[in-house]
C-alpha cells in the first residue's frame, strides 16, 4: 500500500518569527524536546507508519537542509527524496552547486507543481503532505486507509481545539455525513472549534488537476488558500479524519517555549520518550521530578549542573555553573548558564545568549493540544 503513495514534506520555514532562535538555521533544523528538531515528527512518523521514503519540498537554503537530512536520515529501509538533486546524493557525492529551475517557488502549492515530476508518476494513487514544523506522533497509514475506504479526492486531518485559537488556524466544518462544507484560514469570526492539522491525503490525480488548473492564474500559492477552497468549490468529495493525540503548530518562541513547558506536566500528552531522537541518541535523557539541584525538568546523562535547574528542559552537552538558577527555560544542545545567573522564562541558544519571552502572556495563541483540545499550561 505505502509504494502507492507519495508522501511530500512541505519544509521551506524561515523561522523569522521565532527571533534570536531562528537566525542563522532554518525553522525545521530548529531543537526542540532536548532530543530532536521539529522536521523530525513528520519524518518519524512517516517512517513509523511504514512508508519508506518522503519527498522534500524546499527551496530556502534548500542546501543546508538536504546536507543534514542527508547526514540524519539516510538509512536501510527509509530515505528522504531530493527531487532534482537526489541522484547526487545517491551516487554519494552529496556535494553540487543547488542552481534552483524555473522561478522562485511562492507557496505551499508552487511547491507542489513546481515538484510536480517527482510527485505524480506512475503507481502513485495518493499523495500525503507533510509539514516540518508540528509537533504530534501520529500513524498515517489508518488515515490512508480511511481515505481509500471513503473514495475521497482529499481526506483532511482536523482536531478540536478552544474557540479562542481557532482564529490563528484553518477552520473547518463537516456536515451530518462528514463531508467538508467549509474552510477558512484563520476566521475573525470562527464558527467551528475544528481546525485543519496540516497533513491531509490528495488524490493524486485530483491534486494535480487543480494545481494545474491553478497554475498561472492570480493565485495566492497556497494549499489552504487555493487548493483547499478550489476543490472544495469544484464539488469534490472532500472529507475528515481527526486526530486525537496531542498535536501543535510552533509558529512563534512563545509556542515553543510553552510547548515545552507542557512537555514537563505530569500528565502530558505527549511524553518525552515519545520524541523523536536525532539530537546525540547515544545520550539518556528522562524527566527528574525531584533531585539534587533538579526539580521536575528533562535533562540528560551528561549535564552538568553546579546550580539550580528547575522546570526546565536541557539539551545534551548543558553547563550550569555554580549559584546558577534556571527556571521554565529551555537551554539548546552545548549551552553554558555562567556561575550565579538567574534565568527565567528564556530560551538558552548554544552560544550562550539569552532569548527572552516579550512577556508573560505575549503569546495568547495556540495551546499544547491533547486529545479534548484543552491548554495545558
Amino acid at each position: 500500500m505505502t509504494d502507492e503513495v507519495r508522501a511530500a514534506l512541505l519544509a521551506g520555514g524561515e523561522g523569522r518569527r521565532m527571533g534570536p532562535l531562528g537566525h542563522g538555521r532554518l525553522k525545521p533544523l530548529v531543537p526542540f524536546g532536548g532530543s530532536c528538531r521539529l522536521i523530525d515528527f513528520s519524518l518519524a512518523n512517516a517512517e513509523a507508519s511504514g512508508l519508506r521514503e518522503v519527498l522534500l519540498l524546499s527551496q530556502y537554503e534548500e542546501r543546508q537542509l538536504m546536507d543534514d537530512l542527508h547526514r540524519n536520515w539516510w538509512r536501510p529501509g527509509f530515505r528522504v527524496h531530493f527531487g532534482p538533486y537526489d541522484r547526487a546524493y545517491r551516487e554519494g557525492t552529496g556535494h553540487h552547486p543547488l542552481d534552483l529551475p524555473g522561478p522562485p517557488e511562492r507557496g505551499t502549492a508552487d511547491a507542489l507543481i513546481r515538484k510536480a515530476p517527482y510527485l505524480f508518476g506512475a503507481g502513485i494513487s495518493e499523495v500525503l503532505v507533510l509539514h516540518a514544523d508540528h509537533v504530534y506522533r501520529f500513524d498515517y497509514g489508518p488515515l490512508i486507509a480511511a481515505h481509500r475506504r471513503s473514495g475521497a479526492a482529499l481526506t483532511l486531518a482536523y482536531q478540536r481545539i478552544h474557540w479562542r485559537y481557532v482564529h490563528l488556524f484553518g477552520m473547518v466544518e463537516f456536515d451530518a455525513d462528514g463531508q467538508l462544507t467549509a474552510f477558512v484560514e484563520k476566521p475573525t469570526e470562527p464558527t467551528s472549534d475544528l481546525v485543519f492539522a496540516a497533513f491531509c491525503v490528495f488524490d493524486a490525480a485530483r491534486l494535480h488537476h487543480y494545481l494545474e488548473k491553478l497554475d498561472g492564474t492570480d493565485w495566492q500559492h497556497d494549499i489552504s488558500r487555493d487548493v483547499i477552497p478550489a476543490m472544495l468549490a469544484g464539488g469534490e468529495r472532500i472529507v475528515g479524519h481527526e486526530v486525537s493525540g496531542h498535536w501543535e503548530d510552533i509558529g512563534t518562541v512563545d509556542r515553543y517555549h510553552r510547548a515545552h513547558m507542557a512537555l514537563l506536566a505530569e500528565d502530558a500528552t505527549l511524553p518525552p520518550e515519545r520524541l523523536p531522537c536525532t539530537i546525540r541518541p547515544e545520550v539518556p535523557r528522562a524527566v527528574v521530578s525531584a533531585a539534587p539541584g533538579i526539580d521536575r525538568s528533562l535533562i540528560t546523562t551528561d549535564l552538568v549542573n553546579e546550580g539550580r535547574l528547575e522546570h526546565s528542559v536541557a539539551f545534551p552537552g548543558v553547563r550550569v555553573g555554580a549559584g546558577a538558577r534556571v527556571r521554565r527555560s529551555v537551554l539548546l544542545p552545548g549551552a553554558t548558564v555562567p556561575a550565579g545567573a538567574e534565568i527565567d522564562s528564556a530560551i538558552v541558544l548554544e552560544d550562550g545568549t539569552v532569548q527572552h519571552l516579550p512577556g508573560p502572556h505575549a503569546d495568547a495563541t495556540a495551546p499544547s493540544v491533547g486529545p479534548t483540545g484543552g491548554d495545558h499550561d
